[in-house]
Order: C-alpha cells, then sequence, then structure tokens
C-alpha cells in the first residue's frame, strides 16, 4: 500500500493543527512540519438513508470472548469532534465498545515535546474517561518507526559516539510510559510501521541509525516493554490489509520470524485494516479474489504462534458509486467479508475501528472523495445514526465461534493479570 501513505501526512498534519488549538496539550510543539495543503473541498451534503436500528455490538463480543472498540480523540468539553468529551460521540463509544484507542494522544509527538519532557495531560483525560465507562484502553504506540513521524528532535538529537544515548532515549520513553500506567493499559503497539509497503526492508531513524540499526531498535523496544509491562499483550501494528501488497506480507513474515527466531517477546500481530473498495468489481468477486493470499498470509503468522488484533479497521468507497444506499450495501458487504475471515481465526480477539462516525473519519478531510460526497467509511453516518455497517460488524461476531481463554465476560477492565499475555 505504498501508494496511500496520505494518512501518514495527515496524521501529522492533524497533531500539528492540535498543537496550535489547544495550548498546554503534549502534540510535540510544532515538531513535524507538514507542506503546505490546498483546503479540502467542502463535501456535498449527503441524504440520510432510511433508518437503521443499532445492533448491540458489545453484548454479541461478551458472548464470544471478544472485545469491539474504537480509536478516540480528545478534544475541549462539548467540542463537535470524534472525542469522548462530545456526549453524542460518547453515546456511541458506550453503546459498542468494550476497549478503545488514542488516535494521537500518546505518540511520541504528543506527549514527549523534547528529550527531557513528557505531557500526558490528554491521554490521562482519555483513559480516565475509558476507567469510568468500564472500558479497556490500548496503547499506541510506543515508537512510530519511520523518520516523519518521529518527532523532530528526535531526528536531530545528538547521540553521541556508541549506543548509550540512544538507548537512553527509548528505554526512557517505554519506562516512563508503561511505569505511568501500569496494568490500566492491557495492550501496546510496541511498535508502529517498521516495514517498507514498496522493498519489505525496515526503516531506518536517526535513533536507530545510533543504535545499531533497525532491528537491535525494535528488540530492545519490545523488550524494554515486556521488562514494563509484563502482563500486557506486545504487538507489532502495521498498516495492511488484503489488498495487494504481497512485497509487505513477505517483510512483515521476514521481522515476524526474525522475532521469533531471536527471542524477542511479540505476542500478536496488529493488522491496521484500511481496507477499500476500488473498483465496480462485484464485492463478492474481490471477497473471493482477495481471500486466498490473504488467509495464506495470516496461516503463516499464526502458524509462527503470533495472534492477531484488528487495529484501525475502516472502509474507503472509492470506487462506488454516489447513491448512499448503494454504497452503505457494499461497504457493509465487503466489512462482512473481510471480518468473517478474520474472525475464523480464534488467534483474533480484539477488533477496533478507526473511528465511529463518519462525521469525523480521518478520511473526509485527507483523502476525500471525487465527487465532493462524504466517504461512508465508519459504522455510523454524519448523523451519528447506525449504518449497514454496524449491522454488518454485528452479524460477523455473532457468528465467530466463542474464543477460549482468560477473558472474563464480566468485566472489559483489568482483564490481563494472569492471563495468557504474561511472559
Amino acid at each position: 500500500m505504498a501508494d496511500r501513505l496520505s494518512r501518514r501526512e495527515s496524521l501529522g498534519l492533524m497533531l500539528a493543527l492540535a498543537t496550535g488549538a489547544c495550548s498546554g496539550g503534549g502534540d510535540g510543539g510544532g515538531s513535524i512540519v507538514t507542506p503546505p495543503q490546498s483546503p479540502a473541498p467542502t463535501p456535498t451534503p449527503t441524504p440520510t438513508p432510511p433508518p437503521v436500528s443499532a445492533a448491540d455490538i458489545r453484548g454479541a463480543a461478551a458472548t464470544k470472548g471478544i472485545r469491539f472498540g474504537s480509536a478516540v480523540a480528545w478534544a475541549a468539553a462539548g467540542a463537535d469532534a470524534g472525542s469522548f468529551a462530545n456526549p453524542a460521540y460518547a453515546a456511541l463509544l458506550e453503546h459498542d465498545c468494550a476497549i478503545l484507542v488514542p488516535e494521537n494522544e500518546l505518540k511520541w509527538q504528543s506527549i514527549r515535546p523534547d528529550a527531557a519532557r513528557f505531557d500526558f495531560t490528554r491521554f490521562d483525560a482519555i483513559l480516565a474517561y475509558a476507567e469510568a465507562k468500564g472500558m479497556a484502553m490500548r496503547g499506541h504506540t510506543l515508537l512510530w518507526h519511520q523518520r516523519r513521524w518521529m518527532p523532530g528532535w528526535a531526528e536531530s538529537h545528538d547521540y553521541g559516539a556508541g549506543t548509550a544515548e540512544a538507548t537512553r532515549i527509548l528505554t526512557e520513553h517505554i519506562q516512563t510510559v508503561c511505569r505511568r500506567y501500569g496494568a490500566r493499559i492491557t495492550s501496546y503497539d510496541v511498535v508502529n510501521e517498521a516495514v517498507d509497503p514498496a522493498s519489505g526492508a525496515l526503516y531506518e531513524t536517526a535513533l536507530s541509525q545510533a543504535l545499531g540499526g533497525a532491528q537491535a531498535t525494535l528488540d530492545l523496544a519490545f523488550r524494554t516493554a515486556r521488562a514494563e509491562a509484563p502482563g500486557a499483550q506486545l504487538v507489532y501494528n502495521d498498516y495492511m490489509g488484503w489488498e495487494g501488497g504481497a512485497t509487505h506480507r513477505a517483510g512483515v513474515l521476514a521481522l515476524l520470524r526474525g522475532f521469533r527466531d531471536r527471542g524477542v517477546p511479540v505476542d500478536a500481530l496488529g493488522i491496521q485494516s484500511h481496507i477499500g473498495i476500488y473498483s465496480a468489481t462485484p464485492i463478492a468477486t474481490l471477497v473471493a479474489n482477495q481471500s486466498p493470499a490473504w488467509r495464506a498470509f495470516l496461516d503463516e503468522v499464526t502458524g509462527l504462534g503470533y495472534k492477531l488484533v484488528i487495529s484501525e479497521l475502516d472502509v474507503r468507497d472509492t470506487g462506488l458509486p454516489a447513491d448512499v444506499a448503494t454504497r452503505d450495501q457494499a461497504v457493509a458487504e465487503y466489512a462482512r467479508g473481510y471480518l468473517d475471515l478474520m474472525l475464523g481465526y480464534p488467534q483474533l480477539r480484539d477488533v477496533l475501528v478507526w473511528g465511529m462516525s463518519d462525521k469525523y473519519s480521518w478520511l473526509q478531510s485527507f483523502e476525500p472523495r471525487a465527487d465532493g460526497q462524504l466517504r461512508r467509511a465508519c459504522p455510523y453516518d454524519a448523523a451519528l445514526q447506525p449504518k449497514p455497517m454496524q449491522n454488518a460488524i454485528h452479524a460477523a461476531i455473532a457468528a465467530a465461534s466463542a474464543r477460549q481463554g482468560p477473558y472474563s465476560l464480566a468485566t472489559t477492565a483489568g482483564i490481563i493479570a494472569g492471563s495468557e499475555y504474561g511472559p
């Protein structure tokens, strides 16, 4: 998916905008510089389709030992945002979700304005909300291993001779986060997107070069995380799904094999699952065409002993016509096909979408439809009403086999103690 990196550029802009709009936060002091962009066209209002009743995703998932969740953002109280602080949006989270993940608020750019300081204000607020509502929390991310997503100070930092200073910077970061939150975070994306989709090789950063290379850096990140968060699930998370990407998949498999061979404590592969429909090909045909290679990849991953996480699901409707009913039906069918395949693996227990409502999806501003229509990428529409995709997620989970293991069905908080994720 090397040709779809606009999301990465978009997140940098989102962080920079948040810094300017909300003083006192920890978004990296403007360390990410994004080239000027033309304003996105004002989307054409999308007609509201016939009403769909919201299905009980959270309840269905609980009966199967599965957790459904979403990314969530920080915002000022009452802001019109995809935030827990927006009561209308919070109602969606509370209806469907048993686990949350911060959209940006635990990344280096947000919490570490320079080498000497941390600022957890915004993430603390998200975590407090989740705990008050009985939701578990994922930590995203302890290391986003690409130059463009490291804060500027980390790329220009004087690491000196040898590896001591780089080791200190990385271990201090992971120790500080993990010690602050302890068992309150049940799963960490320890490393995010370290594999170049175009070549399958590992990216390098100034930090990794000072540490002796990417492999040594990633290994250190996971070993430090295990030492500091022995009960948490440790995840390698990457921007992938079932469309294309054979070189990328080979690179990820090589990385996972290397971790296993070196005894690096990695528990799961996080599959972001920003999937999409890019042509008029019938959905059933797309599903049938894409499933064999994707299943073969997942068989190799799980055969190595790794668990799976769907960490950032949404569905682009790029190749679909403007008609809302047509788009909604196709997106729902596509999501259902993908989830049916994924949930066929008992190693998958957490399914998270990258936002609940089309209104707040990152896709609207940074990858808009050419026809100006709002994308229909999320379980709920811009009016916060459930869509066929919401029902499809419920149906896929309801049809999945029950998972075995330590997940408590009585509560979704504090489930990691004594669990399969320990060393």
